[in-house]
């Protein structure tokens, strides 16, 4: 009898992120909602953890702003092709976000996207 592997995404595999997933691989690795943005820094482009995060009272963004910025956000890095990358490093990463100090992915963008994404 022949059994057909399961369907869905593998770990690593290219599936598109989702703000869901997002927002479940920052709480569950840092237990909260961190300020993700993208950069672009002498040429390259960069994701970054910043170190504010929603459930701080400080924290200058609505549950529904911030909700909004991460669709926003996962849909650039969906479209620039480094969901995978991201997933991983969001999954793998040994450091945490600190007070004043940002974590920071190098973006290996696939052949001809850096040139749509930055000028």
């Amino acid at each position: 009898m022949f059994f057909a592997p399961e369907s869905g995404p593998a770990p690593g595999d290219a599936a598109p992120l989702s703000a869901p997933e997002v927002l479940e691989l920052l709480r569950s690795r840092w237990q909260a909602s961190y300020d993700l943005q993208l950069i672009v820094r002498r040429g390259r482009l960069y994701l970054q953890v910043m170190w504010a995060y929603l459930e701080q009272q400080s924290f200058p963004m609505t549950a529904e702003a911030y909700a909004e910025r991460l669709e926003e956000l996962v849909g650039q890095l969906n479209g620039l092709g480094v969901a995978a990358q991201v997933r991983q490093w969001l999954t793998t990463t040994s450091d945490r976000p600190r007070l004043g100090k940002a974590m920071t992915l190098a973006l290996e963008l696939p052949e001809g996207r850096a040139s749509e994404f930055l000028i």
